[in-house]
């Protein structure tokens, strides 16, 4: 403040020698421009009408293939967020003379408001050359700038930089932008590369680190995110299928995640899964523990603590990691502590302790529960058994090891990661399947996870889903938990039983396909591939199941539906895969599952309707407990499949004897 009035005091004495003319000279107003990165000759364009920011803009461009080369060059287009107006948007021309678009003149370096229909086509005569340029405008739940056109200090623009090498990094500045329009434009402390074979793709992942807490699209404040970009699932949506369902039935840390656009100097990247880092911290993904909780305050190694591991085969010299006594390659996600740093060698060493110790109960007739959470062990086989995940046990499976209510330290299968080769998309390799005794793969039919990593001939392997899954403390919670958790879910997703309750965690198939299929769309326009090689199956063709609740059985299409090559198929291949996936598991576990029953507005389940059930209808409603899915089915008093304050007038109403009838249905069977 004292600079401030400093200055102004300075300013002052200025204007007092100077001719009065120069103090009521108007000041030239700054035109929006695209300033935060290097710009080129060309049109670009502004995510939001009438705004001053600099970070948030893309330049036209032309489709490419998988080495950015562009077939046609004189075909341009503008791959607009969905923060963008439907019909208007504010153009920069970067040229050194007048460009009309649209029939307004665009003068040379400066920014006009053009009109324009999503999807048609326009010309543009620029510098002597004719193009065509066609608006395309996303639906996704926001979009992600990031600039930098000198991320090594020698003039290196940061994707150049980052991709060079996954272990470079730099800073950039950038812009979230969300559909109504707030720009956030909090700097990036950090970015760089992420991912083991996914690295190897074109279209590649990072992690990005803010400079503070930001929030994108609703999500919870953080700062350290994963952007994946989903190159080997044409649907874009596994993960976000999968770990919305992990939320959704109550699995510990499940990573919550938006698509977004993704935006770099200038250039569309492509749709991305903009994710919660799989981080420990307040602020992070794994909350309840900090990074140095490792530590006694006078900096010794305390005698227990929590951590976060990770199973992956890929573990190599640049990660912190341990090879336990079964040949599994456990990194240390944290603490993560530096070769030298205090704690090193002893951190590894109890990591591994613990782990021999997990795995050893891993055995059929072993006491896991004695050192493991079975619950959420149980969630974790089930998500990997639904998706017939190829990587399952193999790498991206997460354990954090942790106190339980009791503060008995114990793991939690938990946060899931890395579904893009599930549901259906991946082929495998042939060789390692036909070892495992599987030939229905690519199916829906058919367990996995019990033959994964087993080989040929063997009675057991060391992969540690394959193990979890045959222990008996997990067959027996199962088939429970598959149907008083999962089957709601699902139900909800495929549309079939909507509850306002799941949705708040897990949407429709209807709801995920509105918010990623134009963003999708401008994903493969701009040259990104639906199809990326021999490892993806083949989607064309399905005879979808479902399960049937009154025969108990799954019931198939007499006949295949068949998918379209694009984007619209593979999503609806997806879903369909998905939710035929869930009605064969449905049909094996049935016979070994007793359906419980709720009464119908007894929500704390004390066989009594009373004022105490209203009121928890209505903190349901409000959001302020989650309802289990028993709890979730009593409160659905009118069964119109949503839980409104129409069911908590319905209870007082029970209970005034005003209407003796008043949508108390006795109770209902729970699948």
């Amino acid at each position: 403040m004292k600079k401030f009035i400093s200055s102004a005091l300075a300013a002052l004495m200025l204007i007092g020698a100077f001719p009065v003319a120069s103090v009521n000279a108007a000041e030239e107003q700054v035109e929006p421009a695209p300033s935060a990165f290097n710009i080129e000759p060309g049109l670009y364009a502004h995510a939001a009408l009438n705004s001053s920011d600099a970070d948030a803009w893309q330049e036209w461009q032309s489709e490419h293939n998988e080495d950015f080369y562009e077939a046609a060059p004189l075909e341009k287009y503008f791959f607009l967020p969905s923060s963008a107006d439907d019909s208007k948007v504010d153009i920069y021309n970067a040229y050194d003379f007048d460009v009309n678009v649209n029939g307004v003149d665009v003068g040379s370096k400066h920014t006009a408001t053009v009109q324009y229909t999503a999807n048609t086509s326009y010309n543009v005569s620029a510098g002597g050359k004719n193009y065509t340029l066609k608006f395309m405008k996303s639906s996704a739940e926001a979009a992600v700038y990031i600039n930098n056109s000198n991320a090594d200090g020698n003039g290196t623009d940061l994707m150049s930089y980052l991709n060079s090498d996954k272990s470079l990094s730099a800073k950039a500045t950038g812009a979230i932008v969300t559909p109504d329009g707030k720009i956030d434009n909090t700097a990036i402390k950090k970015i760089k590369g992420r991912g083991n074979t996914s690295w190897d793709k074109a279209k590649k992942g990072y992690n990005i680190t803010y400079d503070k807490k930001v929030s994108i699209a609703g999500m919870a404040s953080g700062k350290k995110y994963s952007i994946l970009a989903n190159y080997q699932d044409d649907s874009l949506s596994r993960n976000r299928f999968l770990y919305d369902l992990s939320d959704a039935v109550g699995m510990p840390y499940a990573s919550d995640s938006r698509f977004v656009d993704f935006y770099v100097n200038g250039y569309y990247w492509g749709s991305y899964l903009m994710c919660e880092k799989v981080e420990v911290g307040s602020s992070s993904l794994v909350n309840d523990f900090e990074e140095t909780d490792y530590l006694n305050e006078d900096g010794t190694i305390k005698e227990d603590f929590p951590f976060v591991c990770e199973v992956d085969a890929s573990a190599g010299s640049d990660d912190y990691y341990v090879v336990s006594s079964s040949g599994n390659k456990i990194t240390i996600k944290a603490p993560e502590i530096e070769p030298g740093k205090p704690g090193y060698d002893e951190v590894k060493a109890y990591v591994l302790e613990k782990f021999n110790n997990f795995y050893n109960t891993t055995v059929p007739r072993g006491d896991i529960g004695s050192v493991a959470d079975i619950d959420s062990l149980t969630k974790l086989f089930l998500i990997n058994e639904l998706g017939k995940n190829w990587d399952s046990g193999v790498s991206s499976t997460f354990f954090t090891y942790k106190q339980d209510e009791n503060g008995v330290y114990k793991f939690y299968g938990s946060p899931v990661w890395d579904y893009d080769n599930s549901l259906g998309n991946a082929n495998g390799i042939s060789s390692e399947i036909r070892s495992y005794g599987i030939n229905d793969y690519t199916q829906y039919t058919g367990w996995w996870c019990q033959y994964k990593g087993k080989g040929s001939g063997k009675r057991a392997g060391t992969n540690i889903i394959n193990r979890i899954c045959q222990n008996r403390n997990i067959i027996a919670a199962a088939p429970e938990i598959w149907f008083n958790c999962f089957v709601p879910a699902i139900n909800h997703f495929s549309g079939e039983k909507l509850s306002g309750v799941t949705d708040a965690d897990f949407y429709t198939r209807d709801k995920y396909y509105s918010l990623i299929k134009d963003s999708a769309e401008m994903n493969y326009k701009s040259g990104w591939l639906l199809y990326t090689g021999s490892w993806i199956a083949d989607h064309s063709s399905l005879k979808k199941a479902y399960f049937n609740p009154e025969t108990l059985t799954m019931v198939t299409d007499s006949q295949n539906s068949s998918y379209s090559n694009d984007f619209d198929g593979m999503f609806n291949y997806c879903a369909d895969w998905f939710t035929s996936r869930a009605a064969w598991i449905s049909s094996q576990y049935v016979s070994s599952y007793t359906p419980k029953t709720a009464l119908m507005g007894d929500i704390n389940k004390d066989s009594y309707i009373s004022i105490v059930d209203a009121s928890l209808v209505q903190r349901i409603i409000a959001e302020d407990i989650t309802a289990d899915t028993e709890q979730t089915v009593s409160a659905d008093v009118n069964n119109d499949g949503k839980i409104t304050i129409d069911d908590a007038t319905a209870i007082q109403k029970f209970i005034a004897k005003f209407d003796s009838g008043c949508g108390i249905t006795g109770t209902k069977h729970i699948f």
